[in-house]
């Protein structure tokens, strides 16, 4: 049974006790996939196990405090992509799988971007307009969508296996896919640095900041 902190908030509970079901149900796979000698199972699932724990890594290495919906967000996007679209090929099963992952990811990507940015904006580090602002964050999630491409081409021809599908069609249809996303969240972040109204950008954006006072210094 999971022992929660008194002062611990209802998100962050609802976090730990979902990625705890997630990475049993990974762990899960990783055993049979060793019952079964299925090396490259075995491969992906512990590299998506691995993962999981990427908020953590990015907490301690960068020292902030990632809001829960945020980091369930990072590790449902690894389970879904990696463990349910490879693993059980939910890529096949379902033609609408990948895209609905690529829209999140650059919509996430994005924020990320915007974030770093809005970050040394606020302190004074750096001189942006809005415009460089989400310029930047539109690349970055854009830079980060074609090294998850890269790593898929890597993985198909060193391995053998098919993670790019249909192969350049794919490809670029990911990465429009990407483009997408990350220009959704360039441009109501754009709206945000004018002073609109944006809502669920506001909100999220404003937690991130009451967990992160340090980091917002002028």
């Amino acid at each position: 049974m999971l022992m929660f902190s008194k002062n611990i908030t209802k998100g962050e509970k609802i976090k730990i006790i979902f990625s705890y079901i997630l990475r049993f149900t990974i762990l899960l796979a990783i055993i049979g996939s060793i019952i079964n000698s299925n090396w490259m199972a075995l491969f992906v699932s512990s590299l998506a196990l691995v993962l999981t724990f990427l908020p953590v890594i990015i907490e301690r290495n960068m020292k902030i405090d990632l809001p829960a919906e945020f980091e369930i967000l990072i590790i449902l996007f690894i389970y879904a992509s990696l463990f349910l679209g490879e693993i059980h090929n939910y890529y096949t099963l379902f033609w609408w799988w990948d895209i609905i992952l690529h829209i999140g990811s650059g919509i996430a990507l994005g924020f990320l971007g915007f974030l770093l940015m809005f970050m040394l904006y606020e302190e004074n580090k750096i001189r942006a307009k809005p415009v460089t602002i989400v310029l930047f964050s539109f690349c970055f999630a854009l830079a980060a969508g074609a090294m998850w491409e890269i790593f898929e081409f890597s993985i198909d021809n060193i391995f053998g296996q098919d993670m790019q599908k249909s192969g350049l069609v794919d490809t670029m249809w990911d990465l429009i896919v990407d483009a997408g996303g990350a220009l959704f969240t360039s441009i109501i972040g754009f709206i945000y640095l004018k002073g609109g109204k944006t809502r669920l950008f506001d909100r999220f954006l404003k937690r991130f900041i009451e967990k992160n006072p340090n980091l917002f210094k002028r």
